[in-house]
Order: C-alpha cells, then sequence, then structure tokens
C-alpha cells in the first residue's frame, strides 16, 4: 500500500484467512505442536519442523537438535484430531492415518554461526539481562517486515482483521453444535472499501466451508450470513450494496488434505498482515527463535505497534536485515506511507536506541524460548489477546512519546 491509499478516495483492499482446518494450517499447528514438545523440555533446542499432510498420510521432517525426546506421531495424530479430524467421513481421520517421520540434526555449518556469532567472535558483546545468550547470531540471512495501523483497537488493517474473525467464528459454531453440519477446512475473504486512507464500508465478503453432504446450499448460506458474518462484522460496516459470497462453487465436501495437500509455511500472509505490508519471505511454523524469520518478525511488529501506539505515525512498516551468523542487523528502514508525524531518520533512531535488535536480546525481550508457539499457527500471529503473544504488548509508549516529543 503507497501513499496513493492515503489520497484516493476510493481504493479497494481484500484480506483472506483460513481454518484451523485448512490442509495448510494443519501443518503449520503440527509444525508448532513438535516444537513446542521440545521447547518445554529443552530450551536449548534448535527446531526446524516442516509438515506435509495428503490424503490419509502425514509427513514430518526437518532439522531438529535436542536433548529431548517426544513422540512426534502422537503429537500429529492429536493435533488433528484436536482440529476436528477425528473420522473418516470428514476426509481425514487423526487416529488411523499414517504418519511418517524423517528427521535430522541442524547443520555443523549452520550452528557455527548460531553458537557464536561474528561480532562475538571478535569480543565486546554483552550480556542479556536476564540471560547470557550474548554469542547468538542469526540462523540465517533475510529481511522481516513489522507492521501497525490505528484503523483496528487491535492495531491491525481492517481487512485481516475481520477475515480472521470469520474464520474463528466458522470454528466456534462448528464445534459448539451451533452449525454442526459444518466440516472443519474453510476460508474467508474481506473487501474493503477505503477512501482517503479511512476504512468507510465492506464490500464483499467470502466464506466458503465444508460441509456434510447432504446440506443443500441455500440453507448453508442463510445459517453462514447470520450466524457467522453478521455476528462478526460491525452492522455500520455494511449496506444494501455488500456483497455476501458462501461457498460460491456451490458444493464443498470434500477438504482437508484429502481435497488439497498441505504444506507448512504456506500462509505467510496469512499470518502476517493480509497483504497490506510487504513480508519477508520466511515462514514462521516450526522454527524455534534463533530462526530470525520468526523472532525478528515478532520484534518489528513488537516496534511498529508501540511506535504508532505512540503517535509517531498512523501506519507504520519496519524492515529489518540479517546475514547469517552475524548478530546485529545490517539495515532498518521505515516507511509510514505519508501518515507520519516525525521525520523517517528520527523514528529509525528511536527503534535504534529504544529496541535491541540481536537475536539473543530479542529472545531476552520477549521470552521467546517457551512452548507458545502452537496458539499462533491458526488466526494469524500478530493483533491478538487470546494467546501468550509478548510481541503485542504496549509497554513503551509512553517513552517512545516523551522521546518523539509528541504530546
Amino acid at each position: 500500500m503507497t501513499t496513493t491509499f492515503m489520497s484516493s478516495p476510493k481504493y479497494f483492499f481484500t484480506s483472506e484467512s483460513v481454518t484451523e482446518g485448512h490442509p495448510d494450517k494443519m501443518c503449520d499447528q503440527i509444525s508448532d505442536a513438535v516444537l513446542d514438545a521440545i521447547l518445554s523440555q529443552d530450551p536449548d533446542a534448535r527446531v526446524a519442523c516442516d509438515c506435509v499432510a495428503t490424503t490419509g498420510l502425514v509427513f514430518v521432517t526437518g532439522e531438529i537438535t535436542t536433548e529431548a525426546y517426544v513422540e512426534i506421531p502422537e503429537i500429529v495424530r492429536q493435533t488433528v484430531i484436536d482440529i476436528g479430524y477425528d473420522r473418516a467421513k470428514y476426509g481425514f481421520d487423526g487416529e488411523t492415518c499414517g504418519v511418517t517421520v524423517s528427521i535430522k540434526g541442524q547443520s555443523a555449518d549452520i550452528a557455527l554461526g548460531v553458537d557464536e556469532a561474528l561480532e562475538a567472535k571478535q569480543g565486546g558483546m554483552q550480556a542479556c539481562e536476564e540471560n547470557d545468550i550474548r554469542t547468538l547470531g542469526a540462523g540465517d540471512q533475510g529481511m522481516m517486515i513489522g507492521f501497525a495501523c490505528n484503523e483496528t483497537p487491535e492495531y491491525m488493517p481492517l481487512s485481516i482483521s475481520l477475515a480472521h474473525k470469520l474464520c474463528r467464528r466458522l470454528a466456534e459454531v462448528r464445534k459448539n453444535g451451533m452449525l454442526g453440519y459444518l466440516r472443519p477446512d474453510g476460508k474467508s475473504q474481506v473487501t474493503i472499501e477505503y477512501s482517503y486512507g479511512q476504512p468507510v464500508r465492506v464490500d464483499t465478503v467470502v466464506v466458503s466451508t465444508q460441509h456434510h453432504p447432504d446440506v443443500p446450499r441455500s440453507q448453508i448460506v442463510t445459517d453462514v450470513v447470520e450466524h457467522v458474518i453478521r455476528p462478526v462484522v460491525p452492522a455500520a460496516l455494511l449496506d444494501d450494496r455488500t456483497r455476501y459470497l458462501v461457498n460460491p462453487t456451490g458444493r464443498f465436501v470434500t477438504g482437508g488434505p484429502k481435497g488439497d495437500a498441505g504444506l507448512t509455511g504456506r500462509k505467510i500472509i496469512v499470518d502476517t498482515y493480509g497483504g497490506v505490508a510487504r513480508h519477508g519471505g520466511g515462514c514462521f511454523s516450526g522454527k524455534d527463535p534463533t530462526k530470525v524469520d520468526r523472532s525478528a518478525a515478532y520484534m518489528t511488529r513488537y516496534m511498529a505497534k508501540n511506535l504508532v501506539a505512540a503517535g509517531v505515525a498512523d501506519r507504520l512498516e519496519v524492515q529489518v536485515s540479517y546475514a547469517i551468523g552475524v548478530a546485529h542487523p545490517t539495515s532498518i528502514a521505515v516507511e509510514t506511507f505519508g501518515t507520519g508525524k516525525i521525520a523517517d531518520e528520527k523514528i529509525v533512531k528511536l527503534i535504534k536506541d529504544n529496541f535491541d535488535m540481536r537475536p539473543g536480546a530479542i529472545i531476552c525481550t520477549l521470552d521467546l524460548w517457551r512452548p507458545i508457539y502452537k496458539a499462533t499457527a491458526a488466526y494469524g500471529h500478530f493483533g491478538r489477546d487470546d494467546i501468550d503473544a509478548p510481541w503485542e504488548r504496549l509497554d513503551k509508549v509512553q517513552m517512545l512519546k516523551e522521546q518523539a516529543g509528541l504530546p
């Protein structure tokens, strides 16, 4: 989204989300469930766990170095059952599906840079306050993006916020029996009409949900509009021009891994900001916090959210980049889309003065070496107040206001 978005009298933007039963999201949850199980026994573990799912089969692979022992097939089956795939007629059954595991240790070449950063080898790095992990280097090269805006209370874009809430509502009415004929797989999509950067109405809502084969589409449309869309989307944003597209193909019985193979890390835009902000390219799920794809993305969200809440800008995107084996970022950049209240270079200075972006410092600041990740693997990693997400804290707002000279 460029400054054109802020100056346009009519601008449409769309974001999507998927339910926990979507095959890609199922794989994300399995990868993070394995990560959590390992971290609960061995906080120093190095985990990069990937998952593939297809008809009747889950394949878990990756690089894991740990002192812990966990029953990965057991974790897979329980995760699948918790999602709702617990009988063959749903297209997948966690009790009877095949589970194949092929895991190896982290590459010794990668470990050389992660265990001891280039700066540590050269001397002079300071320890974190609570835990001396000053020697950690970045687990890979790459760029990470954080974003925040003030158009919703959670400092998230309205389009992705509503899309996530619709998918969560689909799961809720399925699990509580209100719409018991629904099945775990589903998707949502929300198009927002903006005027001069402000959301003015919801233009289109798309909901596709897996269902029992005997339920007619007419009933599904009526029920989803009444019990899913209207309880979620504020009435003030709906009008007589709003379009509702529910199961637009007419039928969605075959879903989950039977309908489409799943893969960890294939829903990175769903996981982040719904396409409003750029994305660094790396996924989050299955990765321990030495992987800056995950930890630095959380840290940049933490920075952007606190800065926007402090009034530095109405919309703020932060980019950082790393070199493998090096602790300090190779670059820091900001984009305010024409909404900045102070100069961009002053925002960068605020970041450098108040946020330590070394991987070890990020882990200390956000307390990331804990089993908190499975809960992030469905319905987005950001804008959440229902899970333990320390990157959502607003604990630096007053300090940033004062340093920025803002009222």
